[in-house]
């Protein structure tokens, strides 16, 4: 607190003189000066001229604690300030990409269809997978009474071969689900975009009644 009163002082200081300083300091005693007075740095002042009309208000003096309470609170504002730009931005974009339905429709079904092209890549991977699991599976009647006895190298391709299935067929469940994730995100964007074409119809209709009610009274 004698820090901020120091700070105070050395700031008032630098005052112009020729005003009037008045106050009611804590214990209720009005104090005047010719310039700010120090038992009131924690409340109001008021600077009057000659003639007593007011010039201007002086706030009380704030400690260090304030001071940063302050700072944060102006900094939580200026942060909440930020965000709600960057929220009208990227809504101003999303409705420049999709001014209607139809063109949102329109990118999500490209989006599906991506990956249902990745998809069926991998399903044609399985086709050939399989193709060559037969094969081995021919080559392996000849061990049909002593698998052990097959050749390693067979052994490890079919090995190798049902791994590949696997991972096919795990990598076309992970698809699915990016599908549905496709849908979700599309939904949710939806369901915003039909806010904010509401809100931009709105003006529009308003607009047009006042344009039609002095053509009615003609």
């Amino acid at each position: 607190m004698l820090l901020a009163t120091l700070a105070a002082d050395s700031a008032w200081a630098q005052v112009p003189s020729g005003g009037i300083y008045t106050c009611v300091d804590r214990n209720g005693r009005r104090l005047t000066a010719d310039r700010p007075i120090p038992e009131c740095l924690d409340r109001e002042q008021r600077e009057l001229s000659p003639s007593g009309t007011v010039r201007r208000q002086i706030g009380p003096s704030l400690t260090e604690q304030e001071r940063a309470a302050q700072e944060a609170q102006q900094r939580k504002e200026a942060e909440a300030r930020s965000r709600e730009l960057e929220e009208r931005r990227r809504e101003r974009v999303l409705t420049t990409r999709y001014p209607d339905k139809a063109s949102h429709d329109v990118e999500r079904a490209a989006a599906i269809q991506m990956v249902d092209e990745v998809t069926a890549t991998a399903e044609k991977r399985i086709v050939e997978l399989r193709q060559q699991h037969k094969a081995f599976e021919v080559e392996m009647e000849f061990y049909k009474r002593d698998p052990n006895k097959a050749p390693m190298a067979l052994r490890r391709k079919i090995a190798e071969n049902e791994d590949s299935m696997a991972e096919q067929q795990r990598f076309i469940a992970g698809q699915d689900q990016e599908k549905r994730r496709v849908h979700q995100r599309f939904d949710t964007e939806l369901a915003q975009l039909r806010k904010l074409w509401e809100s931009q119809r709105l003006p529009a209709a308003a607009s047009g009644a006042a344009a039609e009610a002095p053509a009615a009274s003609r």
